[in-house]
């Protein structure tokens, strides 16, 4: 039996690349199927903004002549210059339950890597922070969500025995919805709005929120420049974000704070569940897709987190919590059972410290692998 891998080179072979994980979670059940189109977009060159910044390869290991994995190799130039640091991201990769395909896979971008006089193999990463991040390590028996990366769990285990290691880990947490508000919780809301000149944008619809997306993703490089890994979104890749996804907002369940200049100084995002409503369309919007996206839109007792930042200069002076308590005031409005947080670096504890006043459990670990070259 032979293993062999073929670059990505044309339309035909990057939609076998982007429909593989279709067939090998077939009969998953915590799997969650993207959107083959927004797939598409963000694996061609032409589409995505950060190929000014990236250069990127696909390749496809077939075995036996049969289809068995893939993988994909990003340079991000942005952040080589800003960290320093000179190496190359592998995402989007899956393989069948055979070392032999997921040894192919590695050596390939290895001596990828090798061409490019780069240091270290690191990842999943993708093009930016905005793509998926981190192999799952724990909570295989979790349902996925729209944002993050479901594997199964032999996907770790042959990725150390090629000697990756360690680099950072993120935690999940689901966080129940508690009943009602607690009264400290309601002061401390009051007080904060009084002492930081900040107030909560009163938003009925998604035009209403339209007019503050740059300066969300302004924020978001602001205030997320520290972090791991993070390389600031360039003007072309905001104006696609908020092109992409404004549409979708739900105002009850996004909530942004406004200083006295009608800036934004925080903002936190969260969506009804898409969970249940893309397993049924199959990673397709039509002919029907889009009907149960639009459902669950509209009617969905459980609420996804994506993204949230507060303004350096108003950390730790209690605007996050203003912030996560008007909106845990339209989950319980909304009659919600229960939020799925987003990734959080488990260096993170200021975040991480917001759900000791709920009831809540850490479910998943999700872990982005180092390799140093040779």
């Amino acid at each position: 039996m032979s293993v062999s891998v073929k670059e990505v080179t044309g339309r035909r072979e990057l939609k076998k690349f982007v429909r593989f994980p279709y067939i090998l979670y077939k009969n998953c059940s915590q799997w969650v199927p993207p959107i083959i189109f927004d797939e598409i977009q963000t694996l061609s060159p032409k589409k995505n903004p950060a190929s000014e910044y990236c250069e990127s390869k696909l390749w496809l290991a077939y075995k036996d002549g049969k289809l068995a994995g893939r993988i994909a190799g990003i340079i991000n130039n942005k952040y080589i210059e800003k960290w320093n640091k000179k190496a190359v991201r592998f995402g989007w990769i899956d393989f069948i339950d055979d070392e032999e395909v997921s040894e192919k896979l590695i050596s390939t971008i290895t001596e990828w890597a090798a061409e490019k006089n780069i240091e270290y193999i690191h990842g999943p990463l993708g093009f930016s922070d905005m793509d998926y991040e981190g192999m799952l390590i724990e909570g295989f028996n979790e349902v996925g969500t729209m944002s993050t990366i479901y594997n199964y769990d032999y996907y770790p285990k042959h990725i150390e025995k090629f000697g990756f290691e360690k680099e950072v880990d993120w935690l999940e947490f689901e966080i129940k919805v508690p009943e009602k508000i607690p009264e400290k919780a309601d002061r401390i809301a009051a007080i904060v709005k009084s002492k930081t000149n900040i107030r909560v944008l009163e938003a009925k619809s998604s035009k209403d929120m339209l007019p503050y997306g740059q300066g969300i993703f302004d924020l978001i490089n602001e205030s997320y420049k520290n972090l791991f890994g993070f390389v600031p979104l360039s003007d072309k890749q905001i104006k696609k974000y908020i092109k992409q996804y404004f549409g979708f907002i739900v105002p009850d369940f996004v909530k942004i704070l406004l200083d006295g200049e009608d800036k934004v100084a925080g903002f936190v995002i969260g969506m009804p569940s898409l969970t249940r409503a893309l397993q049924k369309t199959k990673g397709r919007l039509f002919p029907f897709g889009f009907i149960y996206l639009l459902r669950a839109l509209k009617n969905n007792k459980y609420v996804d987190l994506y993204l949230g930042a507060i303004r350096p200069d108003l950390q730790g002076k209690g605007a996050d919590a203003l912030l996560m308590t008007e909106l845990t005031k339209s989950f319980i409005k909304n009659g919600i059972i229960s939020a799925e947080s987003n990734i959080e670096l488990e260096s993170n504890v200021q975040v991480q410290g917001h759900w000791k006043y709920y009831n809540s459990r850490q479910h998943k670990r999700r872990r982005c692998y180092i390799k140093k070259m040779i």
